[in-house]
C-alpha cells in the first residue's frame, strides 16, 4: 500500500455522503433539548485548552440517559481534515422534568493537524455540541447546538506547547 491518505476509506472523510450508522445513532424513550451552548473563552492563544457548557434538559415523560457528543471543525486548515471530529462525550442520565448542566475541556492536542509532525494551527473553528452527529438525519428528534471560536498566534508544533 503506498496511499495511506483517510479520504473516501472512513466516513469521517467522506465529503457529504453521511454514514448509515453514524456514533450515537439510537432511539430514546423520551426527549431532550439542549440550550445555553458556552465556550470560554471565545477567543484562545494558539496552546490554550477551550471550556464548554452546555446545559441538556429531558423534555419528555421518561426518566432516561442521553450521550451527549462534542464535535470540533476545522473551518480552514494547511492540511486534509475530517469533516468534523468527536473530541468529547458523556452519557448522561437526567429525571423526566429536569435539566443539567455539563462542563467540558477540549485540549490544544485535539485541535492539533498531522503535517508531517502534530501541529496547532491558529483560525476558526466550530464546536457542535448535541445528542448526535451535526447535519444527522434521524427518525428521533435531536438537535446540535453549535458555537464558533478563534484560535490565535502562530503555527507551532504540539509538542512545543
Amino acid at each position: 500500500m503506498e496511499n495511506y491518505t483517510m479520504e473516501g476509506r472512513t466516513y469521517r472523510y467522506y465529503g457529504q455522503e453521511a454514514p448509515l450508522y453514524p456514533f450515537g445513532y439510537g432511539l430514546s424513550y423520551t426527549t431532550f433539548r439542549y440550550r445555553d451552548l458556552v465556550l470560554s473563552p471565545p477567543v484562545l492563544p494558539v496552546c490554550a485548552n477551550l471550556s464548554v457548557s452546555v446545559v441538556l434538559e429531558n423534555t419528555g415523560l421518561r426518566d432516561s440517559e442521553e450521550v451527549v457528543q462534542l464535535y470540533l471543525r476545522w473551518e480552514q486548515s494547511s492540511v486534509p481534515v475530517p469533516r468534523w471530529q468527536l473530541v468529547a462525550f458523556r452519557r448522561v442520565a437526567v429525571l423526566a422534568g429536569r435539566e443539567t448542566k455539563l462542563s467540558f475541556e477540549v485540549l490544544a492536542e485535539q485541535r492539533a493537524v498531522w503535517a508531517r509532525d502534530w501541529r496547532l494551527e491558529p483560525g476558526t473553528f466550530t464546536l457542535f455540541a448535541g445528542g448526535q452527529q451535526p447535519g444527522q438525519e434521524t427518525r428521533a428528534p435531536s438537535e446540535v447546538l453549535s458555537a464558533r471560536f478563534s484560535v490565535t498566534g502562530t503555527a507551532r508544533l504540539l509538542r512545543g506547547c
